[in-house]
């Protein structure tokens, strides 16, 4: 029943390192498949952003961090352990929650990685269950408490606002600029809602699927374009900011030198939002060209972070206080099943007592029989009435795993279990 997340963030690695371990949709449920083959795992949800690339399993009867950072390495090209970290049991629940509420964002409090973790877990739903459906739901909900009882996201800069303060570093003022935007996502209408306000004259939108284009600008004042046609346009713009899901470089210096060599003296500013990143690291080397990417937003970040900092110790109190209630239920919910087993096992051992004692009394009429089968029943529920009432209160209480893992050593639950019928297993798999 371990609950366990292994991953790489921003936290340790560069965005050179989390480009090359980002999962796109299509891929989360092979890649999850493999891992329930590799390490046998019950449940798993990967949740791949710009800044995270992690995977939540509730394990089997493996330990399934290997294999994850297996599947990582091979993606990666290197051990990708040394990037990473793992959580597990309350610590992995206590990650979640501060990581669907912003804490661990790049831009502490950032609003859209609610979105994130929400549209992974449905992504995943296939290869999820009932306590990883519990833990996603429940980080949802606890990162709109954070967001509704704290300060913590009030006036909290976007990943694209954040982009664009470097802009306003290089021109001022954004307004009368003009902008073009690569992409129709969440994160590319984020920032150009951004640039809409601040009051860029003319804003273009490219994306391979036009009609999405379409719909993007006609919400926002802009000019659709088709994403073939959009380069011809590139000389025009003072901003580029880039957000597609494109899988290598769509900017590159081949389709820059020229938009720049009619540009005379402008500067022209690339921000590149995306992982994997959408622009040539080299387009950085033509003159008056300014490329920023996600890393270069830390001193950006830095600064909008001082002003929150102090409403993190009430975001984390209620993250603690949410953490022991996940807690709680799922050592409620390990402590059913080997309630069950072990009521189980017991009755077992009195039948086959009952038994051995009945054929040495079998003198005794029918009714005295039942009177001893009634008896040997009601001194078994006797005296299991005190361990079933202080398991399941250990389990209200949050120690409830320790001691169900007790309770499975002491009486060889284990060793029973694999004796059982399929019939046995699938009734104790219901229970689960």
């Amino acid at each position: 029943m371990a609950v366990v997340v292994a991953g790489i963030s921003h936290n340790g690695a560069a965005l050179a390192v989390r480009e090359k371990i980002a999962y796109r949709g299509p891929e989360l449920l092979s890649t999850l498949g493999a891992l329930r083959a590799d390490a046998g795992t019950r449940e798993a949800v990967l949740l791949s952003t710009c800044n995270r690339t992690e995977f939540y399993v509730v394990e089997g009867d493996t330990d399934a961090v290997p294999a994850i950072w297996n599947a990582l390495s091979a993606r990666l090209g290197e051990e990708a352990s040394g990037y990473g970290y793992v959580r597990r049991d309350r610590d992995a629940i206590a990650h979640l929650f501060r990581v669907a509420s912003g804490l661990d964002s790049m831009v502490l409090g950032e609003a859209q990685i609610i979105g994130q973790v929400r549209d992974a877990w449905a992504a995943c739903r296939p290869e999820s269950g009932a306590i990883l459906n519990r833990l996603f739901q429940s980080s949802l909900l606890v990162a709109g408490r954070v967001r509704s009882e704290t300060a913590i996201g009030r006036g909290a800069a976007s990943v694209s606002s954040a982009a664009l303060q470097l802009a306003r570093q290089i021109f001022g003022s954004l307004a009368g600029r003009r902008a073009m935007v690569l992409g129709a996502g969440e994160m590319a209408e984020l920032a150009l809602e951004c640039l809409v306000n601040e009051g860029v004259r003319a804003a273009i939108v490219a994306n391979r699927t036009y009609e999405r284009a379409q719909e993007l600008a006609r919400r926002h004042g802009a000019l659709a374009m088709h994403y073939d046609e959009c380069w011809a346009s590139l000389h025009e713009v003072d901003v580029l900011l880039c957000s597609t899901a494109a899988p290598r470089p769509v900017v590159t210096l081949d389709r820059v030198k020229p938009a720049v060599a009619g540009r005379r003296d402008r500067p022209l500013c690339i921000l590149d939002i995306a992982v994997p990143r959408d622009v040539e690291p080299n387009v950085a080397s033509i003159d008056n060209v300014f490329l920023y990417d996600l890393d270069d937003l830390r001193a950006v970040v830095t600064n909008n972070v001082e002003r929150r900092r102090d409403e993190l110790p009430t975001a984390e109190e209620l993250i603690a206080s949410e953490v022991e209630r996940f807690w709680q239920w799922l050592a409620g919910l390990a402590a059913v099943p080997v309630l069950t087993r072990f009521r189980g096992e017991m009755d077992r051992v009195r039948e086959r007592e009952l038994a051995t004692a009945l054929r040495q009394l079998d003198h005794l009429s029918e009714s005295d029989r039942a009177v001893v089968e009634r008896l040997s029943r009601s001194l078994m529920n006797k005296f299991l009435h005190g361990p079933t009432v202080r398991l399941r209160a250990a389990a209200a209480n949050g120690r409830g795993l320790g001691i169900v893992d007790a309770v499975r050593y002491l009486f060889g639950l284990d060793a029973a279990a694999n004796s059982e019928s399929p019939s046995d297993e699938d009734h104790h798999h219901d229970l689960i």
